[in-house]
């Protein structure tokens, strides 16, 4: 089972990304989903989830107001559109999925990451 994210890049400050994160191999309908990132040197940390009916989302104080998770369950796909992007933003992005229906509980599934870097 892996979770393919993609969709990172480099941008300028002030731009905008957006995130996929397909399964291959099953479905996460009816699965929580969330994108957690980790910088250079720092430990990983939450930045969003979504339900699995796609009708709670939750978000990082950090990026309220600017990015937006969403789901389509029909294509089997999740996305996080991030705008007004910032340098502080800079990490490696994973998405993740958990059976669980806690917005804030851990993962059991993760991707493999894609990396977002934001020039100043």
């Amino acid at each position: 089972v892996q979770l393919q994210a993609s969709g990172g890049g480099l941008v300028q400050a002030g731009g905008s990304l957006r995130l996929s994160c397909a399964p291959s191999g099953r479905t996460f309908n009816g699965y929580r989903m969330g994108w957690l990132r980790q910088a250079p040197g720092k430990e990983r940390e939450f930045v969003a989830a979504i339900s699995w009916s796609g009708g709670s989302a939750l978000y990082a104080d950090s990026v309220k107001g600017r990015f937006t998770i969403s789901r389509d369950n029909a294509r089997n796909t999740v996305y996080l559109q991030m705008n007004s992007l910032k340098p502080e933003d800079t990490a490696v992005y994973y998405c993740a999925a958990d059976p669980s229906l806690r917005m804030s509980a851990s993962y059991r599934y993760w991707g493999q990451g894609t990396l977002v870097t934001v020039s100043s």
